[in-house]
């Protein structure tokens, strides 16, 4: 007793002055600037090059997105999995590794299979590094400030979009497409890898602290908060909830619909005759509205049940699709405005709400796991969408059709969030 008094009254001392998850906060933030930004916004930088030295289409070309898209969330699971039993220091660097690994062979690309084979690994690192593993690692850090944490992870997102593509932009002017994808891997190794080796820590409970820097001087005391912290329902056991199947289909046809908008929009808007700078700016507003919107809706997740704001969210999307759809060729500047605000503010909420909903519905034992298959459905709904435009317009000649689809899925996605309800096991 006397040995543990000492060892409990050595601890609150010795306290960092900053708590120690703001930094895992921070290496999060850097994993999603680093996975979205190299994997998903610079994608439409590389099209034309590849295009233009290698013969190949643009649907060709875009198959690689949907590559992407779709082997991060398929890899999510086992991801989830991993982390769940060997912690997220053993996996991330992993993932960079293999990230790494698939733009070199992109590089080195001349004929589709290999661009594809690049991009299926791109997109099996990616799950290692991305939003499973990064809010699986913030969740575990903090209870009370976990939105407002998640939120501020999640806002490395925007920021892969304003770092990473002007440095692919450079590059490709500089260098040609090649050197870009290979100067793009060794970002990702040296980026990732030796910070996970050095800083990450899955739980706080590794260095001895507790979540939001709580200071517990009492051994019984402390373990019976470590006791609650580690509860939740397995994988299995979620998957016989209906609160599972309904945030599944909630996110799966929200963010399937945000996406397929999001890709279609620039086209669509130089086809109802407005110049690509216009489309430019919708698309940087969104970014902003995205970046912003995250952080609020962390914040928000606090003060609210997740379900609420994730609702909130979605209405804003929504909104956004109703204006998008009001768009015509003499509309004034003001209304695209609207429409892109909307849109990003409202696209902001899916990575903080999606994860909050997962930990407050099935607790943090199983986290990873289940996350990770509620993230592979949203991302088969987000690499999906894209190419559902694409055939609609192909058969229709526009794309108002499909912003019509995407709306209507609304009716299903918000209805399902609100549904949701923490089974009573879970408490």
């Amino acid at each position: 007793m006397h040995k543990q008094r000492e060892t409990d009254t050595r601890t609150s001392p010795r306290s960092p002055r900053i708590f120690y998850g703001y930094w895992m906060v921070a290496f999060a933030f850097l994993c999603l600037t680093v996975c979205i930004g190299c994997g998903s916004f610079s994608f439409s930088l590389f099209v034309k090059p590849l295009e233009s030295a290698l013969g190949w289409s643009r649907g060709e070309i875009m198959v690689g997105f949907t590559i992407f898209w779709v082997m991060m969330g398929v890899g999510s699971p086992l991801v989830g999995r991993l982390i769940d039993r060997q912690g997220a220091r053993r996996v991330i660097p992993l993932g960079a590794a293999v990230m790494g690994l698939g733009f070199v062979v992109v590089s080195m690309a001349h004929d589709l299979y290999l661009f594809y084979l690049g991009y299926v690994l791109v997109g099996s690192g990616a799950a290692g590094i991305g939003p499973v593993p990064s809010s699986a690692v913030v969740s575990n850090w903090f209870k009370k400030k976990r939105g407002t944490a998640i939120g501020i992870m999640s806002a490395g997102i925007g920021a892969g979009g304003v770092v990473m593509a002007p440095v692919a932009n450079y590059l490709l002017g500089s260098y040609g497409w090649r050197t870009t994808y290979f100067v793009i891997a060794l970002i990702v190794w040296a980026a990732v890898i030796p910070l996970s080796l050095l800083v990450v820590r899955t739980r706080p409970s590794d260095m001895g602290l507790n979540p939001d820097n709580v200071q517990n001087l009492d051994g019984e005391a402390e373990a019976q908060a470590k006791s609650v912290k580690l509860s939740g329902l397995t994988l299995r056991q979620s998957m016989v909830t209906s609160a599972f199947w309904l945030i599944v289909v909630s996110y799966f046809l929200s963010n399937g619909s945000v996406m397929g908008g999001f890709q279609g929009q620039v086209p669509n808007l130089n086809d109802i005759g407005f110049p690509t700078a216009t489309a430019a700016v919708a698309l940087g507003a969104i970014g902003l509205g995205s970046g912003v919107g995250k952080v609020v809706f962390g914040w928000l997740c606090d003060r609210m049940e997740p379900r609420l704001a994730s609702a909130i969210g979605m209405s804003l999307q929504c909104a956004g699709f109703f204006v998008l759809l009001q768009l015509r060729s003499d509309s004034p500047m003001a209304l695209i405005w609207a429409y892109a605000l909307l849109m990003g503010f409202g696209s902001g909420s899916w990575l903080p709400t999606m994860s909050m909903l997962v930990s407050r519905s099935f607790g943090l034992k199983y986290y990873g796991a289940v996350f990770g298959v509620v993230n592979l459905a949203q991302s088969i709904g987000t690499a999906t969408a894209p190419l559902v435009a694409g055939m609609m317009y192909d058969s229709m000649g526009t794309y108002y059709w499909a912003f019509v689809l995407f709306t209507a899925l609304y009716v299903i996605s918000l209805p399902a969030v609100l549904l949701v309800r923490r089974p009573k096991q879970s408490a």
